[in-house]
């Protein structure tokens, strides 16, 4: 009954220049051996058969996608032909399950975080869809207790503890919250009543669907045309036509922020998005001077940086702080890492003066 999908979107330009439009972060070994996707397939062992994992990327990565996962069934990558945020991938992912599932359980996580240690993540989860099956119209989400006051991810106010057996603690959510800045984050610390949001959902197939179909009809429609069409020739047009009409909401939005009956489970794990650079100082560790280095490198008077090289290519850095210094065969990142939210902009610029190449 228990299905896991793995969301495997992304643009690829927070890691850039080593992620690109066609390589993003998720396929990308930044926090170990094996990529990120590949991490998060290994972490459903255990959890759900072979034949239950799911993917739902989009038309450009989706061959390097199944070139990653040669354990995950060809027709269990999805393709999106547009990005339109999480509440249609979810749907589509929905009513690919129930037509094989009637009774289908998705567990819904991104493809891009790094999770430890994989048991507590199953005991949770465990947590999760013992919710679910004793009340199909329950949704459950997992909350990070956080431990410094972030301004990069949003919050989950908890509410009253829900009397279940399990090894962790669940609540009621009382409200969402969107990305404080550092004085609300610091209040929400101080309280201890909020959680990280991980973006990790479980809850019936068929529930999702119903709520889709009820707050999200212009959603809903294009889903019931798709559906239709599971299983037929005629299936790929209808995908390309139908799946770009569908409105571009988060499921955040589009859905738990409307409706009552959410459980969180407090995690039983540590997690991290790797949204930047300055997450590899944390997954990787630093040495003595604070440096987080990947490759080769010689440095003089060289402290706080991360630096990051390819192949045999010598990265040398002489008085340089604070900073992150990144080099792939084509191209060469430099910057304070202060300013490194700013990437984004760099890459506008880049398109700007057609080096769509380098993208």
């Amino acid at each position: 009954m228990l299905h896991a999908v793995i969301m495997a979107g992304g643009s690829g330009t927070r890691f850039w220049p080593l992620s690109r439009t066609s390589l993003p972060k998720q396929l990308l070994n930044l926090a170990g051996e094996r990529t990120m996707i590949q991490q998060a397939v290994d972490r459903c062992q255990g959890l759900v058969p072979q034949d239950s994992v799911w993917v739902v990327t989009n038309q450009l990565q989706a061959e390097s996608t199944a070139e990653q996962l040669p354990e995950v069934e060809p027709s269990h990558v999805l393709r999106e032909p547009a990005a339109r945020n999480t509440a249609p991938c979810i749907g589509l992912a929905a009513i690919h399950l129930l037509a094989q599932d009637p009774d289908a359980i998705m567990l819904l996580m991104p493809a891009d975080h790094v999770i430890q240690p994989v048991s507590g993540f199953h005991e949770a989860v465990r947590t999760a869809v013992s919710l679910v099956k004793s009340d199909a119209e329950r949704l459950a989400l997992f909350g990070i207790v956080p431990d410094f006051p972030s301004t990069g991810f949003g919050y989950i106010e908890r509410g009253k503890r829900l009397d279940v057996e399990a090894k962790t603690s669940v609540f009621e959510v009382r409200s969402f919250r969107e990305k404080p800045n550092f004085d609300t984050a610091s209040e929400y610390l101080q309280q201890g009543t909020f959680f990280w949001n991980c973006g990790i959902f479980v809850w019936k197939a068929q529930t999702i669907l119903n709520l889709i179909r009820e707050l999200q009809p212009a959603i809903a429609d294009s889903l019931e045309e798709i559906r239709k069409s599971l299983n037929t020739p005629d299936y790929p047009e209808t995908l390309a036509r139908c799946f770009p009409e569908c409105p571009a909401i988060s499921i955040d939005y589009a859905i738990l922020e409307k409706y009552q009956k959410i459980a969180v489970v407090e995690a039983l794990f540590q997690w991290d998005d790797v949204g930047s650079w300055q997450a590899l100082h944390r997954l990787l560790g630093k040495d003595s001077e604070g440096n987080t280095v990947v490759g080769r490198h010689v440095g003089l008077d060289t402290r706080d940086c991360v630096i990051r090289s390819s192949g045999d290519h010598l990265i040398t850095t002489l008085g340089v702080n604070n900073c992150i210094v990144v080099h792939t065969p084509d191209a060469t990142f430099v910057a304070d890492k202060r300013d490194e939210n700013a990437v984004k902009q760099l890459i506008d610029q880049l398109k700007s003066q057609g080096l769509d190449e380098y993208l």
